[in-house]
């Protein structure tokens, strides 16, 4: 399944050269309902879902990616306006769980079992749809300085490196880190949507 990462210049050619992607702490996400996406009244209901929240991310991280790339508002947020670039991978489809967007917290009765565990990992409020969200749950293993790292294999194989309307990479300096097998490509905002697109008449 073709899924894509957006990512800052500085970081997206630092992910390039040394081919692997720094997996996200649980507690360091932007949303702080992250995991937290249910009805939470109950203080003692609250308090040990906020704990299992704390106990999780001590060994499990996520990577997060998007469906698409073409959503001018993520280019925004998450590639530095624009000037960063996105990443496009392979991966296989049950490695990846899709999130859903609600307008309400959920509802539950108290008891919390594998399956309705794995609806709160995945459950964000209906304003993040935007992002169209697939996300990887990992095991935190090895300890680099602090943080942890996916490398690029077959279950995460880098096919796509777009460059933003702003961004000062060329794809010169992308053909050098990735080599063969791997389409870099400068976008441009489109002439008839609120859309990003390929830009076909510019080779850089």
């Amino acid at each position: 399944m073709r899924v894509y990462h957006f990512i800052d210049e500085e970081f997206g050619l630092k992910v390039l050269r040394e081919k692997r992607l720094k997996i996200s702490k649980i507690m360091e996400l932007n949303d702080p309902f992250e995991f937290l996406g249910m009805e939470l009244s109950n203080p003692e209901f609250r308090k040990a879902m906020k704990s299992t929240k704390k106990q999780l991310s001590k060994t499990k991280g996520i990577l997060c990616f998007s469906k698409t790339w073409t959503n001018p508002v993520q280019w925004s947020h998450y590639a530095n306006n624009h000037k960063g670039i996105c990443l496009g991978f392979d991966i296989p489809k049950n490695s990846l769980a899709k999130v859903n967007y609600v307008n309400e917290r959920l509802a539950h009765d108290g008891h919390i079992d594998e399956t309705l565990m794995t609806k709160f990992l995945t459950t964000k409020f209906s304003h993040w749809s935007y992002e169209q969200e697939y996300r990887a749950f990992l095991s935190l293993d090895e300890e680099e300085d602090g943080f942890y790292y996916l490398s690029f294999s077959e279950n995460l194989n880098l096919r796509q490196v777009i460059i933003g309307v702003r961004s000062s990479v060329t794809r010169a300096e992308v053909a050098k880190l990735v080599g063969k097998g791997v389409e870099a490509f400068k976008a441009r905002v489109a002439f008839r949507s609120f859309k990003i697109v390929r830009n076909k008449n510019q080779e850089l």
